[in-house]
C-alpha cells in the first residue's frame, strides 16, 4: 500500500521499539520519514538504512524533545530536510517506575518532561506548519495506563493521561484548519521493555487481555499508518486502544 505517497512524517523516539516500527511502516506506505532519536545514533542510522534499502527516503535527526528549543529546532529541521511536514508522531517516552511514596521529584519530572511536555513542544511547532498548509495529522502514542492507571507508575500514567487530554484539546483547536489529532493507547506490546519482565508477570498480564496474547510493534504501526492516511480523514480527537481487548475503552 502507498497511502502516504508524497507525505512527510516526523516520528519522535524512533530508533527502536514502537517508534522504529512506526517509522518503517510509514516509509513502506510511501512517506519520507525523519527518524528522531535522543541518544542512540547507531540504532537510528540502522532504521534509516533499512528504509533506504527498501527504496524509501529517511533522515535521522537528534534531539531531546523535553528541551523546548531542541524540539522546536527538530520540527524545523525535519520540515526543511523533507520539504514539508504532514504527519507528526509523538512517540518519545521514558519510564522511571516506583511506588508513589518513594518516587523522587526527579523521577516524576523526567517522565512528565519527556512523555508529556516533549509532545507539547513538538506539537506546538508542528501545528504552525500544518495550520499554514491547512492539512496534517498528529498522532500521540499514549498508553492503556493513561486510561486505567497502574501501581508503581504514577508519573507514567499521569503523563499518558495528560497526553490524551492534550490530544483532545489540540483536535478542537486545529480542526477548522483540517489538522487532525488522535491518540493510540497501546496495551502490552512485545518490546525490549516487556521482554525483561519476569515470566510470572507476563503470564498475569496475558490473563487481563481478551485475546490472550501480547501485541506487536507492527500492530501499533499499522494503526498509526491508518490515522496518518486519508482513510482516517474524518477522525479526530479520538483515543484508540490497541490492546487486544484489555480495556474496551
Amino acid at each position: 500500500m502507498t497511502r502516504l505517497q508524497g507525505r512527510c512524517a516526523l516520528v519522535t523516539g524512533a530508533s527502536r521499539g514502537i517508534g522504529a516500527a512506526i517509522a518503517l511502516r510509514l516509509a513502506a506506505e510511501g512517506a519520507s520519514v525523519a527518524v528522531n532519536y535522543a541518544g542512540r545514533a547507531d540504532a537510528a542510522a540502522e532504521i534509516v538504512r533499512r528504509i533506504e534499502s527498501a527504496g524509501g527516503h529517511a533522515i535521522a535527526l537528534q534531539a531531546d524533545v523535553s528541551d523546548s528549543k531542541a524540539a522546536t529546532a527538530l520540527v524545523a529541521d525535519a520540515t526543511s530536510h523533507l520539504g514539508s511536514l504532514d504527519v507528526l508522531v509523538n512517540n518519545a517516552g521514558i519510564t522511571r517506575d516506583g511506588l508513589l511514596v518513594r518516587m523522587s521529584d526527579d523521577d516524576w519530572g523526567a517522565v512528565i518532561d519527556t512523555n508529556l511536555t516533549g509532545a507539547f513542544h513538538t506539537t506546538r511547532a508542528a501545528a504552525k506548519v500544518m495550520m499554514k498548509a491547512r492539512s496534517g495529522s498528529i498522532i500521540n502514542i499514549a498508553s492503556v495506563v493513561g486510561l486505567t492507571g497502574n501501581a508503581g507508575q504514577a508519573n507514567y500514567a499521569a503523563a499518558k493521561a495528560g497526553l490524551i487530554g492534550l490530544t483532545k484539546a489540540v483536535a478542537r483547536e486545529l480542526a477548522s484548519r483540517n489538522v487532525r489529532a488522535n491518540a493510540l493507547a497501546p496495551g502490552f506490546i512485545t518490546t525490549e521493555m516487556t521482554d525483561t519482565l519476569p515470566e510470572a508477570v507476563r503470564d498475569g498480564a496475558r490473563g487481563l487481555i481478551a485475546m490472550g496474547r501480547f501485541g506487536s510493534t507492527e500492530d501499533i504501526a499499522a494503526a498509526v499508518a491508518f490515522l496518518a492516511s486519508d482513510d482516517a480523514s474524518y477522525i479526530t480527537g479520538q483515543v484508540i486502544a490497541v490492546d487486544g481487548g484489555m480495556t474496551f475503552a
